[in-house]
């Protein structure tokens, strides 16, 4: 059986306790042992993490312990998979540029405010997370990010939709969805979930994540089936 760790706190108004106990059922469906954690302090022990096979971040803005980053980094990097949405995962711990580096990218703004009307456009052939769906509209936050360029885009949308300072610039396809990849680790994000019920109106936002949480918590077996070791990611930058 499959292990995961869901930790899920900070700005109460992405409703963290609702998407959580979404995505732990989602994730129990296929047979996972879910824990979910409303305090950073499951991030402390760095052997007890190595032993998930993923972790959900439903934590927006806050603070973080920077050895909790470091321990985050080991196990993700040795082949722990990370999955998040929305800014449970890329608007969590602003302060720590190691977080953003690991997850793929950072809010900044999402013009407009909340009930936009956008599509999600879906980059076919790009993922099998994303084989069979459709283009498809939501009503939400339209969250503008600034991106690592190594991720693997999933799905898109145009900007802008709203009149903002950033409509003198050329259109552009911000990323809805990506994968990346941290040492033997896989991460999966998508932007959509501002509210727990974004995954009812849009149901393929749902299956987004779902098939993502499921991605993300093969690369530990995979690394294992292919002896796939850290020692080549370990001589890097001494920021800690």
């Amino acid at each position: 059986m499959k292990k995961a760790l869901i930790f899920q706190g900070g700005w109460d108004g992405h409703e963290p306790q609702l998407t959580s106990k979404r995505f732990a059922g989602l994730l129990e469906q296929e047979n996972f042992s879910v824990e979910i954690a409303d305090t950073l302090d499951c991030l402390k022990d760095v052997e007890k993490l190595m032993e998930l096979d993923l972790m959900v971040a439903c934590w927006t803005m806050g603070e973080i312990d920077n050895q909790y980053v470091v321990n985050l980094s080991k196990a993700i990097g040795s082949g722990v998979g990370l999955a998040g949405c929305h800014g449970g995962m890329c608007d969590s711990f602003r302060q720590n540029t190691e977080w953003q580096f690991i997850t793929g990218g950072q809010w900044v703004s999402h013009p407009g405010g909340d009930g936009i009307e956008y599509m999600v456009n879906i980059n076919h052939g790009s993922s099998p997370i994303v084989e069979g769906l459709e283009d498809f509209p939501v009503c939400s936050e339209h969250y503008y990010l600034h991106i690592d360029p190594s991720i693997e885009v999933l799905a898109t949308t145009r900007f802008p939709k709203v009149h903002y300072y950033h409509i003198s610039n050329k259109p552009v396809d911000m990323p809805v969805a990506w994968t990346k990849f941290w040492g033997n680790g896989r991460v999966f994000y998508t932007s959509l979930g501002h509210h727990d019920d974004v995954f009812d109106k849009s149901p393929n936002a749902q299956i987004l994540m779902k098939r993502g949480m499921l991605w993300a918590a093969e690369g530990k077996q995979y690394a294992i089936d292919h002896h796939l070791t850290t020692e080549r990611f370990e001589n890097t930058a001494k920021m800690y």
